[in-house]
């Protein structure tokens, strides 16, 4: 019993402390990376990257010590970067899976891009080079977090954004053209426009000494607008407020890449 409890835990059979630490950090740097894109709200989130780095490295640890068995036998060929590969190969399906096209905007690129680094780390630490794993990890972040910050401060290198806008209006003043049409001035495109109708009751005279309690039915609309553009999505919003007619507005700016 204990030569067979040596045997399964045996450095040299690829299951000593070593191994584990690699998978350890491979669980590690995949959960911050996973971290960073459920806060972010992505389709593919904590539990995705988390299981595509433990994956990769356990993949690696297989390739290269699990079949240390057979290898002092006659006639058998070894090539331990054969596993590598099709970890490349089959994360591609995972990657695919992420991104799809509306309305001739691309998104789930950069969330595909991340589980396919999130894998190549999981290799990093599965091979034994830990030290790349974490630098590779630090350059997700440096990118994810640091790049948006450059592009906003050099409209050069601004990607084409998506933005929902949400406006509530006045009904019967012209409002929703004029807004189309500055939408249109300043660069973006309209993708949808869901339109929401309902009534607002005001109530006049209140404070105010010998006034009518009377209800005032004020029709409104709520819109939501769907766009696209190289332009600033807070700017747009801080315009759109200063329309007569417009009674509140707000905008969520998204990366249609992402």
């Amino acid at each position: 019993m204990q030569t067979l409890a040596w045997s399964l835990f045996d450095p040299a059979a690829g299951q000593g402390g070593r191994q584990f630490a690699e998978i350890g950090i491979a669980l590690l740097l995949s959960t911050l990376i996973g971290a960073e894109r459920a806060i972010q709200q992505k389709s593919a989130g904590l539990r995705t990257h988390t299981l595509v780095g433990v994956g990769s490295a356990l993949f690696m640890e297989v390739s290269q010590h699990g079949f240390n068995s057979v290898l002092g036998l006659d006639q058998v060929s070894f090539d331990p970067s054969r596993v590598a590969a099709q970890i490349v190969s089959g994360i591609g399906f995972i990657g695919g899976g992420l991104i799809f096209v509306r309305r001739d905007a691309v998104r789930g690129l950069t969330t595909a891009a991340t589980v396919w680094l999130t894998c190549a780390i999981g290799m990093a630490c599965g091979g034994g080079l830990p030290l790349l794993a974490v630098a590779a990890t630090l350059v997700h972040f440096l990118v994810v977090r640091g790049y948006p910050w450059v592009t906003r401060r050099i409209p050069a290198l601004a990607s084409v954004g998506q933005a929902d806008v949400r406006l509530t209006y006045r009904a019967g003043e012209g409002v929703l053209p004029r807004v189309l049409e500055h939408c249109t001035d300043k660069g973006f495109r309209v993708l949808q426009v869901h339109v929401d109708s309902r009534e607002r009751v005001a109530r006049s005279g209140w404070g105010a000494e010998g006034a009518d309690d009377a209800d005032v039915r004020d029709a409104t609309r709520t819109v939501r607008l769907e766009i696209d553009g190289p332009g600033n999505a807070n700017d747009l919003v801080g315009a759109l407020a200063e329309f007569d007619g417009v009674l509140d507005v707000a905008a969520h700016a998204t990366d249609s890449a992402d």
